[in-house]
């Protein structure tokens, strides 16, 4: 799996769900990887989301089409997902959210995550993605993944807060 520097192509950036099933749709083809039935409805589900889910909310959500969705179908559907950087995991509030360059190598991502909501922004700086990867080498580390989680409190909910 390659470790690339975030990708800079705003082409390359999606948001839009369907957008983004088709581009990891591509990039599976190009690469060669197989998209099944059940890992493709993950991706939508994630993709429709609109906000980190949980393994346990995608499990729900597909045991309602598929009778195959059982706990370790879906874990291995998000072990495809996010080994090949389709998807990002949010360790510290145990979460899925999608990649918004799933055609690329990008695997450094600083989200901002809100304490109240549960939403995830994920902070689009390439400089602070490669003030990472350069410092983490100058350590003589060699990074392969990762994912910055930052908490806090949202725009809105500080707003919502205020008022």
């Amino acid at each position: 799996m390659s470790h690339d520097h975030a990708c800079t192509d705003p082409t390359h950036h999606v948001h839009d769900g369907d957008a983004f099933v088709l581009e990891v749709e591509r990039a599976c083809e190009a690469r060669g990887l197989r998209l099944t039935p059940i890992r493709a409805h993950a991706l939508r589900l994630i993709a429709d989301a609109g906000r980190p889910v949980k393994a346990y909310e995608l499990l729900d959500q597909m045991k309602a089409t598929h009778d195959a969705a059982a706990p370790p179908t879906v874990y291995r559907a998000l072990d495809f997902l996010l080994e090949h950087g389709f998807i990002h995991k949010l360790a510290s509030i145990n979460a899925f959210v999608g990649c918004h360059h799933p055609g690329s190598a990008q695997h450094a991502v600083p989200f901002l995550i809100c304490d109240r909501c549960q939403s995830a922004t994920e902070l689009e700086d390439e400089r602070i993605v490669d003030t990472l990867d350069r410092r983490a080498r100058e350590l003589g580390f060699t990074p392969q993944a990762q994912t910055l989680e930052v908490h806090g409190v949202c725009a809105a909910c500080a707003r919502a807060d205020a008022a």
